[in-house]
């Protein structure tokens, strides 16, 4: 693709990026195929090349307009087009700086920023999110459809293993993981325990940056990835008396933001080398079993005839490019899994997008719902905490992690 960027970007850092994006994409329209946007909207401009298109005229100094905002708002970041692609055109980075661009360039209806505001403050927020998270499941009852399908039931979160190990790695709790399904750090941590590694939290560790960063405040989360490294880094180089070998994550979500710190702090020389090198410590929960699969195994006692339907996070499969670890975990363990007939789409969720993107977010999630119904699984599991709630709201078959199933038929 030929481009003539904006004297207002050409020269910085995003423009010489974007550029090169731009540049790599061919318009063969494959991207399209996988789209789920596209195939619910039918429209090119909901679909990745149409939007590589917007974003390419305002880049070249073409003003955005309210229908450009639309319809990269409507873009779920799933990134599957990434996996389709056979240019290998990053389209993830290219939306973000679009939607940066344009967002400098369109104001929002108070509305909008209002919720946008929220959305920001409150989330990545644990001290504020949990009392909120309190009092919606307090009066969960009460609230409308469209809250209650947000705040699931107060769950336990069982027992954090006290033994310490000389094996050691790091955990991020999450943002709204500790509130919402607190269950699934505990799992986490009592499996590795049981193979013989102590998962320690830093205490002043937050949001992995991920919710600030797509909703176009990229400064505050570049903030958000800055002071996870300093949280980290004590563990990471030993100063805090303890040394890590990786940190694990237990949210796809969060996962591949964190392997992104490396690139996206790239430009900045305080803190470049040590995103990299937390980039390059950063395992997803799926990387890390396989390695204790002969000391796990013998001790999983599955129920006979368990079926269970996985739904494949985009976070893990499109953008951390892991495919078929979980499955080939669960089904070395004796379980019967299943993948539905749509798994590479997204179930909707999609960070905050069902928040600001509700219709089209509960059209894929019950579509997601039909073809998990017909695998006949008395389970549905997931790797993100943002699927696992998603689709929760839409059904009464439980939905959970894959790694609280793992700890459920774990003999201690």
């Amino acid at each position: 693709m030929q481009t003539n960027l904006a004297d207002f970007i050409r020269d910085t850092a995003e423009g010489q990026e974007a550029d090169a994006i731009l540049r790599s994409c061919v318009h063969c329209g494959f991207c399209t195929a996988t789209c789920p946007t596209y195939q619910l909207l039918g429209d090119e401009l909901d679909g990745p090349r149409g939007r590589i298109y917007l974003i390419k005229q305002v880049l070249e100094g073409k003003p955005a307009t309210q229908s450009t905002q639309t319809h990269l708002d409507r873009c779920l970041t799933c990134r599957n087009c990434e996996s389709t692609c056979p240019s290998g055109v990053q389209y993830g980075r290219l939306v973000d700086i679009g939607r940066k661009v344009v967002e400098q360039q369109v104001p929002r209806p108070l509305s909008q920023r209002l919720v946008r505001s929220a959305l920001k403050e409150l989330l990545p927020r644990r001290w504020i999110f949990r009392p909120a998270m309190k009092a919606g499941q307090a009066m969960r009852a009460l609230l409308p459809a469209v809250l209650r399908n947000k705040v699931p039931p107060p769950q336990p979160a069982g027992r954090w293993p006290a033994a310490s190990h000389a094996r050691r790695m790091l955990l991020l709790q999450g943002c709204v993981q500790p509130s919402m399904s607190p269950n699934i750090n505990s799992a986490t941590a009592r499996v590795l325990d049981a193979l013989g590694v102590q998962l320690i939290v830093a205490p002043k560790a937050g949001c992995c940056g991920a919710i600030r960063f797509h909703m176009n405040d990229q400064p505050g989360g570049l903030d958000d990835m800055r002071r996870n490294i300093d949280a980290w880094w004590p563990y990471v180089d030993g100063s805090a008396g303890t040394k890590v070998e990786a940190i694990l994550m237990n949210a796809s979500g969060c996962g591949v933001t964190v392997k992104e710190y490396g690139h996206l702090l790239q430009h900045d020389h305080a803190y470049a080398e040590k995103a990299r090198q937390i980039s390059h410590l950063t395992r997803d929960i799926s990387e890390i079993l396989p390695e204790f699969e002969q000391q796990l195994l013998p001790r999983l006692r599955v129920p006979a005839a368990t079926r269970v339907a996985y739904h494949p996070p985009c976070t893990l499969q499109h953008g951390q490019k892991i495919r078929g670890k979980v499955e080939a975990i669960l089904r070395a363990a004796g379980v019967d899994v299943q993948l539905c007939g749509d798994s590479h789409l997204c179930c909707g969720s999609a960070g905050t997008y069902s928040i600001l993107q509700p219709e089209l977010s509960y059209q894929l999630r019950d579509n997601k719902l039909r073809h998990l119904a017909a695998t006949d699984a008395q389970l549905i599991v997931s790797g993100n905490i943002g699927c696992v709630t998603h689709l929760q709201s839409g059904t009464d078959t439980p939905v959970k992690h894959w790694i609280e199933l793992i700890d459920s038929v774990l003999s201690y």
